[in-house]
């Protein structure tokens, strides 16, 4: 039965109506390069064979734990120095959860934020309720390439945010302890 459809539909003339019910097979244009069953398989774009999670794994295990660097605020502030130093570093799925303390000038204060392992995109909270540098509670350092450039998204629209720039350092035992921010709060993931 379908040998006789297909026959008589490819007998009918272009333009005029199919019968109803039934079938006209699909032939690609003539000169077309690919056929449709290569273009369904996705033969087009390879396969991604990245593992995200695999690297957030391997970043927990192996990113460094003491970061230095510095500040530069947009509107034309001091240059400031901080040192990052991460007290916990765990892989979830393809987010790597880092928390610690950030000492920026002379003021430490807890920090926590979330690395993504497949973009690199860093969102990193300050936890406290301090001013320094122009650095408010409400904003963060949104870095798009880890940790080791960030830039200060600040709650206000009208800061102009600045430049963080960190580097893997050593860690240094100082010899007088940096005053510490007795508020601290912990924000808790989704996952």
């Amino acid at each position: 039965m379908l040998p006789l459809l297909l026959a008589a539909a490819n007998s009918l003339p272009v333009g005029s109506p199919v019968p109803v019910g039934s079938y006209v097979p699909y032939n690609p244009p003539a000169g077309s390069i690919q056929s449709a069953e290569t273009y369904l398989l996705g033969t087009l774009s390879p396969v991604e064979t990245f593992d995200p999670a695999a690297r957030a794994a391997a970043l927990a295990q192996t990113m460094p734990r003491n970061w230095s660097g510095t500040y530069q605020p947009f509107d034309g502030g001091a240059s400031v120095p901080v040192a990052l130093d991460l007290a916990t570093v765990t892989a979830f799925g393809q987010m790597v959860d880092v928390r610690g303390e950030m000492t920026v000038g002379s003021l430490v204060t807890p920090v926590q934020g979330n690395l993504n392992a497949k973009s690199d995109q860093l969102d990193l909270l300050v936890l406290c309720e301090c001013n320094v540098a122009g650095l408010e509670l409400g904003g963060g350092f949104l870095g798009l390439q880890g940790i080791n450039l960030s830039g200060w998204v600040a709650p206000r629209l009208t800061h102009p945010g600045g430049q963080l720039v960190l580097n893997p350092a050593a860690p240094v035992e100082s010899l007088a302890p940096a005053p510490r921010v007795q508020n601290r709060k912990v924000i808790r993931g989704l996952w």
